[in-house]
């Protein structure tokens, strides 16, 4: 009896993610659960330099900033409900002070303008097509940090506006990097504030876009997490409790797809002792001062220490 249909998934044939990779994710917040994961496994990965970015043109603005190093300057800060804030930029990198936003801002550029030239993959998740426009500047932002929305006007991208963003994306990481790999992906987070019928213009509009883009003998790929949730985790208890974001059962499934079609199979032993470690790392015991606990940690170390030494990109 088949319950469930399922997505085709087969592994990528070429330019996998093993420990010698660099990644590279920027977009919704999807990206930062993937790049837990990442983390966790302790793949080299960053993610999200400026914070959570939505919308592609925040995404190309990051980029192109970051490439060209084009600095923030004080003009371009706001400061709104007693705090510093960049539109460009997630409320995680406001401050109370404007030195210390610009400073933040223009370290993530220096960070990220690095990371580029040496990166081998780049995860791009798109979250909506729907982006905010600033009327004093004219510029579309990244994020509106609770500034009145009379200051705003709400418009929808077009599929031609974002593909003409994503190629730009692409040719100034190409540019930077000839060797990067793209990977593009459109969030599982469904923005049901701007509308149900709205959400799905929207993710339409970010799934066409993308696939005009595609190109694996350019090494830009897609992988359907949106997809995967609408169609084979179709059922609320793979929901947090706002029935919008994926929960952690929902969140390990898709990572197990994206595993089994982007992580090298080579790194599957190194995956289990990392895994194994963390857990023992995660271990509360009932007593600290215990001879048995001080020798549990002492094999502990001896384990973490053996691996980094295997694998010298590593480190706990």
């Amino acid at each position: 009896m088949k319950l469930q249909t399922k997505i085709p998934l087969e592994p990528q044939s070429h330019h996998q993610i093993d420990y010698d990779s660099r990644i590279l994710l920027i977009g919704s917040c999807f990206s930062e659960n993937i790049g837990g994961k990442f983390e966790y496994y302790k793949f080299q990965s960053s993610v999200n330099p400026l914070g959570i970015l939505f919308n592609p043109l925040a995404i190309e603005n990051l980029i192109s900033r970051a490439i060209n190093l084009e600095y923030y300057q004080d003009n371009e800060l706001i400061n709104a409900i007693d705090s510093w804030v960049c539109l460009d930029a997630h409320s995680s990198l406001n401050t109370t002070k404007k030195s210390d936003l610009i400073v933040r801002l223009n370290t993530a550029l220096d960070a990220t303008h690095q990371q580029l030239k040496t990166v081998s993959h780049v995860i791009i998740t798109l979250g909506t097509s729907w982006v905010y426009r600033f009327l004093q500047t004219d510029k579309i932002v990244a994020n509106c940090h609770k500034i009145p929305q009379k200051q705003f006007l709400k418009e929808l991208l077009d599929v031609d506006s974002i593909t003409e963003s994503l190629q730009a994306i692409i040719a100034l990481l190409k540019a930077e990097n000839s060797r990067v790999n793209i990977l593009f992906t459109v969030s599982p987070v469904r923005h049901l504030k701007d509308g149900f019928v709205e959400n799905m213009r929207s993710k339409a509009h970010l799934i066409t876009a993308v696939q005009n883009c595609v190109d694996p003998r350019e090494r830009i790929n897609y992988f359907p997490s949106y997809e995967l949730m609408m169609d084979e985790l179709r059922d609320y208890r793979f929901y947090k409790s706002d029935m919008i974001h994926p929960n952690d059962l929902a969140l390990d499934y898709i990572w197990e797809k994206f595993k089994t079609t982007w992580i090298s199979k080579d790194t599957e032993n190194v995956l289990k002792s990392v895994d194994q470690i963390q857990k023992k790392l995660a271990h509360k015991p009932f007593n600290k001062d215990s001879q048995s606990y001080q020798d549990f940690r002492d094999k502990l170390a001896e384990e973490i220490k053996k691996l980094e030494k295997i694998h010298p990109n590593i480190s706990f």
